[in-house]
């Protein structure tokens, strides 16, 4: 399951710099779950065909993500935003040195945030 979250984010950031053909069968592979004996017969290649260029799709995704590093960054900010958000609810049941504290810890989260922007 791993493995298709990890695709379908390489896809959602990457997937325009396919070209259309990549794109269409790369979706009926991965989101439409269609097998390559079915999308070999409606794009009229072979099976082989297919599954090289589902390689290829998937090659060539992993490699944009090696040099750009989007999908890294998001899955770093989504985290740091979740802790931000913990910190901020926690915030609201403490005394108010104990809050200052954590709004010290909020604004340094942020500041990463920024940074790596």
């Amino acid at each position: 399951m791993e493995k298709i979250v990890e695709q379908g984010l390489l896809y959602d950031f990457y997937g325009e710099l396919l070209t259309e053909h990549q794109r269409n069968i790369y979706e009926d592979a991965v989101y439409n779950d269609m097998s390559l004996a079915e999308i070999a017969e409606q794009y009229g290649i072979s099976r082989q065909g297919v599954h090289d260029l589902i390689k290829r799709c998937n090659k060539l995704l992993v490699g944009y993500e090696e040099k750009l590093q989007l999908v890294k960054k998001f899955t770093e900010a989504k985290k740091t935003i979740t802790k931000i958000d913990t910190l901020a609810e926690e915030g609201k049941e403490l005394p108010e040195e104990e809050c200052r504290k954590h709004l010290d810890s909020i604004r340094k989260l942020t500041a990463e945030l920024m940074e790596n922007f």
